[in-house]
């Protein structure tokens, strides 16, 4: 048996996953702030979640995290999770000490790709696409995880689209997240409310001026990304994911009619019909969590197995 945690800023979702692939328990948890309760709240979630699905612990042989920052994946140590209170954080040693399982950790959005592309039946090469309070994106080419030298293949997020746009919390200007981020448009749209993007796309519906102007930029920011990955690693297929795909069609509908604009001036764009490689996963999908359980069972040859 393999479990899988998806760890945010607020709740950890968590999967067990037997040994065919299939997801056979899921439950979601609040997390802990600073570095001693984040390791407590993912031994809880793991032992809940045995519990809840009549799991023994010694029948689960790996759990895999993911979790936002940097991560040394050989050490499984976070580096500057800033929404979980942590700095450094040396997680799997932490929590393999408290349960005697082996534990592997993977940065959140590399690990959702993982499970996006297993959910989704994706072969050859595929990105994903987080769009949520940040922007960040994951490659998997022949079902493993595309690092780069440096472990930041395909995080367009800060790539510039705009030297004279919204100043980005990297401190450039027009960044693809100042267009698309939920965090940036958010800022930008200065109103209270509990979902803002939504509000943003309620209220451009209804006529007003400042919310068309920042719906366009949602679309335009997201098809940004997509055309990024997509000249840059030349993959297959761009999967959506992230909290933003709440808005469902609005927001896939939205970056597609984007694409299509975008490439009615440019035969070369024309060319690779951007607009037909994106798929948006429905929105709670479990696939950073499932994701994460494979991460955890570390297969040597590949990091994921197709499962029909």
């Amino acid at each position: 048996m393999r479990v899988g945690l998806d760890v945010g800023g607020t709740k950890i979702d968590a999967v067990a996953v037997s040994p065919s692939g299939e997801i056979i328990g899921r439950l979601r948890r609040p997390t802990g702030w600073g570095d001693d309760a984040v390791v407590e709240s993912i031994v809880l979630a793991v032992r809940a979640l045995a519990a809840e699905n009549a799991i023994a612990m010694a029948d689960i042989g790996s759990v895999g995290i993911g979790i936002p920052g940097l991560v040394d994946v050989e050490s499984g140590r976070v580096l500057h999770a800033v929404n979980l209170g942590v700095e450094s954080l040396d997680l799997a040693a932490r929590a393999q000490a408290e349960l005697g399982i082996p534990f592997r950790v993977e940065n959140d959005v590399k690990a959702a790709a993982l499970g996006a592309a297993v959910l989704r039946g994706a072969t050859g090469s595929m990105a994903y696409l987080n769009l949520g309070t940040g922007v960040a994106a994951g490659i998997v080419i022949d079902g493993r995880i595309h690092r780069g030298s440096r472990g930041t293949a395909g995080e367009v997020g800060h790539i510039s689209v705009d030297p004279r746009g919204r100043v980005c919390g990297c401190g450039q200007r027009g960044c693809i997240e100042t267009l698309c981020g939920g965090g940036a448009l958010a800022k930008a749209w200065g109103r209270s409310g509990a979902l803002p993007v939504k509000d943003i796309i309620e209220a451009a519906d209804a006529g007003d001026a400042d919310a068309i102007r920042l719906r366009a930029d949602l679309h335009h920011g997201g098809a940004a990304a997509v055309r990024v990955l997509v000249l840059s690693a030349d993959v297959d297929t761009v999967i959506i994911g992230g909290g933003l795909t709440a808005l469902g069609p609005r927001l896939e509908d939205g970056i597609r009619s984007a694409l299509q604009a975008d490439a009615e001036t440019s035969p070369f764009m024309r060319s690779l019909h951007l607009d037909e490689r994106i798929e948006m996963l429905p929105a709670g999908s479990p696939a950073a969590a499932f994701g994460a359980a494979l991460v955890g069972a570390a297969v040597p040859e590949k990091e994921i197995v197709f499962h029909g």
